[in-house]
């Protein structure tokens, strides 16, 4: 926390502390940063295989029965 008498921290010097603080250092941020980002554009790629394929939805596609599931 900063001394009353010094400048308030930036949000940023906080932001990095605070990633710090949690083990979290720049190198693996980016590092996690980068994988989240790796299996949004795998999923994206998946849904366009899909909707090439014909299978998302389109008019008169097969549909699975549903499936119960016993809740307890």
């Amino acid at each position: 926390m900063p001394k009353r008498d010094s400048k308030p921290m930036r949000a940023c010097c906080m932001i990095s502390e605070i990633l710090e603080e949690a083990g979290l250092d720049r190198a693996r941020a980016r590092q996690l940063r980068r994988q989240l980002l790796e299996g949004v554009i795998l999923l994206c790629q998946w849904q366009l295989a899909r909707i090439d394929r014909g299978e998302a939805g389109a008019p008169g596609a097969k549909k699975r029965p549903a499936r119960r599931v016993p809740v307890q």
